[in-house]
């Protein structure tokens, strides 16, 4: 299965047109709403706070919340179904990414394991920026080899489920209810998740039915490539300044 093309030369001239847009689209996502990435709006941490028991409905709501608002979730999704036509491949790597970020997500928090949330979010920036390069087809180029793109899939999932335990961990959940409401959390996140993929799948379905789809797939991922690099370097500067 080929996940990665070699775009017409054409796309190469807009290439610096994406970073702009990129530039621009990112940071005024950074800057506009707590919900996005791995933050919690105040409500919601206020509510996680307080209550203590089961309570599954609001968690199921609050996991797809966290995934349909998470701009690096999608990101790095939009990049894995990038060049992914066929359904059962497109599942494949979905169910690995899911695999992978519900398992430190629950572990994490049952275990109270956790990481700075800056440099987790810096290394969730950096999967975004590997797949970008893994569709440019630049390991073939510089290295001469294709990377396990089923492996990378399933890493850089625990990685994202690394960077919502440590917010969830950061906002003490009550310990009564605990497995029960992180069970009903992970199903939102999925059902977030299925959304997102939904939306993204059909507009992908109608992008690829253009003559243009190819002209500008360099480009797209030239985007992708750089809102990764944009988030590393936010969440690094985040990091240097807490450090401070």
């Amino acid at each position: 299965m080929r996940l990665y093309a070699h775009p017409y030369e054409d796309g190469r001239r807009r290439a610096g047109q994406g970073f702009v847009a990129a530039v621009s689209v990112v940071l005024l996502c950074l800057s506009s709403s707590p919900l996005l990435a791995h933050a919690v709006a105040e409500g919601d941490k206020g509510y996680i706070q307080e209550i203590t028991g089961i309570h599954l409905l609001p968690f199921v709501y609050l996991g797809a919340k966290h995934m349909v608002t998470g701009y690096d979730h999608i990101l790095f999704l939009l990049g894995v179904v990038f060049f992914l036509y066929r359904a059962k491949h497109v599942a494949l790597y979905v169910s690995l990414f899911a695999i992978g970020h519900s398992t430190t997500m629950l572990l994490g928090v049952y275990f109270h394991v956790g990481i700075d949330s800056y440099l987790i979010d810096a290394i969730i920036g950096l999967s975004v920026v590997y797949k970008a390069l893994d569709n440019l087809g630049a390991y073939q180029r510089w290295f001469g080899f294709q990377p396990n793109t089923k492996v990378a899939t399933l890493v850089f999932g625990l990685f994202h489920g690394f960077g919502l335990s440590t917010k969830i961990i950061e906002y003490d959940i009550a310990p009564d209810g605990l497995v029960p409401n992180l069970l009903a959390f992970n199903v939102g996140v999925e059902i977030g998740q299925l959304l997102a993929l939904t939306a993204i799948l059909i507009a992908m379905g109608f992008w690829r039915r253009t003559l243009g789809f190819w002209r500008h797939a360099y480009t797209a991922n030239v985007v992708i490539m750089t809102a990764g690099f944009v988030l590393i370097g936010y969440q690094l500067t985040g990091y240097f300044v807490s450090k401070a």
